[in-house]
């Protein structure tokens, strides 16, 4: 049945021309041509992604039905078939059903769709806090859990990248144990941003002066990317992020280099201060 809907889902997608997002495979990056989603990395992904498969499906169902009325009236009810033409004003029979159908048609698409967004909303006990801050044009991270160490991820040119995707390749990555529920602090160090991971089907505004919270728990191990998704200045399609999801042990590794490497470590949001303190020394001596 599941293989069933997904090939109907499919055909759905190229009837609509709905490629809404580029998706990923075991690459865990977009694939040029690839129609759908990216494969879901999370439970929740894993939900949407279903749910937009029903959508599909139901829209294709109610396309073809009202599409087969439209050719049945065309056929039975011309002129030529009908050259005089009927004193019909009302059917109440039929009035009834256009206005239950739709009703009810709504009513199957609403019960999931609540359902999820509450799922969605509702934070689970976390195991782990990240602060993601979006910058004009590049994302920092804060591990308050771990000793608050902080970095800053920046995107890498072309002849910098190797292996990993044009745009989406980054010096730094946030990283997180796999099977771990994590909740993500957002904010914004300067105009509105929005943190986008499409495989864990997460996407949260970063707002200067407002914290906001979602969470995740990827249940694969890999390499994960995504982009801001909110339009925020000239170098917008040029703030990717990356997210590695690796083992405990390995993160507990990561964790220790990360605490020495990242100790002395001037972020964006250090950088900030330290422009903050400077332009009040400036002002307190022009007084």
């Amino acid at each position: 049945m599941n293989a069933f809907r997904q090939c109907v889902a499919q055909i759905s997608y190229v009837v609509f021309g709905l490629g809404l997002l580029s998706g990923t495979a075991l690459a865990s990056q977009p694939k040029p041509w690839q129609l759908g989603f990216q494969d879901a990395a999370s439970d929740n992904m894993a939900q949407i992604t279903n749910f937009n498969d029903f959508l599909l499906i139901l829209m294709t169902a109610i396309t073809l039905v009202v599409l087969g009325l439209m050719v049945f009236v065309m056929l039975r009810f011309n002129a030529k078939a009908n050259p005089e033409p009927s004193k019909t004003t009302h059917n109440t029979f039929i009035e009834v059903v256009w206005t239950v159908v739709p009703i009810l048609i709504l009513v199957i698409i609403a019960i999931p769709s609540f359902r999820l967004l509450y799922y969605q909303r509702v934070l689970p006990e976390a195991d782990m806090t990240i602060k993601a801050t979006g910058y004009q044009w590049y994302w920092g991270y804060e591990y308050p859990d771990h000793g608050g160490f902080a970095f800053d991820s920046l995107m890498l040119n072309d002849d910098e990248r190797g292996d990993q995707p044009r745009l989406l390749a980054t010096d730094t990555a946030m990283v997180v144990p796999v099977n771990t529920t994590v909740r993500v602090i957002v904010t914004g160090a300067d105009v509105l941003h929005s943190w986008a991971m499409p495989a864990f089907g997460v996407k949260m505004d970063a707002v200067p002066g407002r914290l906001n919270e979602t969470w995740f728990r990827a249940e694969k191990t890999g390499t994960y990317y995504g982009q801001c998704s909110e339009l925020c200045g000239i170098r917008h399609a040029f703030m990717p992020i990356r997210v590695e999801v690796v083992e405990p042990d390995a993160f507990a590794s990561w964790v220790v280099e990360a605490q020495a490497e990242y100790a002395q470590y001037e972020t964006g949001k250090d950088m900030l201060a330290d422009a903050g303190t400077l332009n009040k020394q400036t002002e307190t001596g022009a007084r």
